[in-house]
């Protein structure tokens, strides 16, 4: 048996075999990221809502690469920031 391996998104949002496991998961439909604990996430998970959309990150970088915003549910911080950019932006 070999390694095993695991389905991550790159920042260019095409899919890549890792030999380690993403640190945090995203919803590909609505464009976000949180961490893989994510209360919010884990409750669509349960209701079997947005299993076939869920993807992978290594990490923040390649997930805000790949066009994602943060979580404003478990990483309340970052979304204030990503807000706080897009709002300026306009």
């Amino acid at each position: 048996m070999g390694e095993p391996t695991y389905t991550l998104t790159g920042g260019d949002g095409r899919p890549y075999v890792s030999a380690v496991p993403g640190s945090l998961g995203g919803y590909r439909r609505g464009k976000l990221y949180g961490r893989l604990d994510c209360p919010s996430a884990l409750r669509a998970l349960a209701r079997g809502h947005y299993l076939r959309q869920r993807v992978f990150f290594a990490d923040e970088e390649t997930a805000v690469a790949a066009g994602y915003r943060p979580c404003a549910v478990c990483m309340p911080r970052q979304y204030a920031r990503w807000k706080a950019r897009r709002s300026g932006a306009r």
